[in-house]
């Protein structure tokens, strides 16, 4: 069912192409990498697989509630013709919201054998105790 559906992109692609009526799709649409999204007591952690990126062409942002990946990978020179494309390259965008709190100054990012991993503190949250009620 995806190779139809890569067939039916390609195919627009140079259609729009050879029309002159817009650039690459791939090039003006970011796509989205794939990501798993852990939660223990402490931390947020983030997997996001993206094969052939440099740490230099990705950019890791955190707000109080959102998580947001973008960057470029680009197309590495090959020889031969290219005759099926199966990892995806120009820009991506990831973005997760997060529900609650988290501690953005402690965020760390690594990128290792393709797959950037990213570690999200929480917030310590105000601990319930018991109030005596006084008189």
């Amino acid at each position: 069912m995806t190779t139809d559906f890569e067939d039916i992109f390609e195919r627009m692609n140079r259609f729009l192409e050879s029309a002159g009526l817009s650039r690459s799709l791939s090039e003006t649409m970011a796509w989205a990498p794939l990501a798993d999204m852990a939660e223990t007591d402490d931390a947020y952690l983030i997997e996001c697989e993206l094969p052939g990126a440099k740490r230099e062409d990705i950019d890791v942002e955190i707000t109080e509630h959102e998580l947001a990946i973008t960057g470029e990978i680009t197309e590495r020179e090959r020889e031969g013709v290219l005759r099926r494309r199966g990892r995806p390259v120009g820009r991506f965008e990831y973005r997760a919201l997060l529900p609650t709190d988290v501690r953005a100054d402690d965020v760390q990012a690594a990128l290792s054998d393709g797959v950037l991993k990213v570690t999200i503190p929480k917030a310590k949250a105000a601990k319930p105790r018991h109030i005596e009620i006084q008189g």
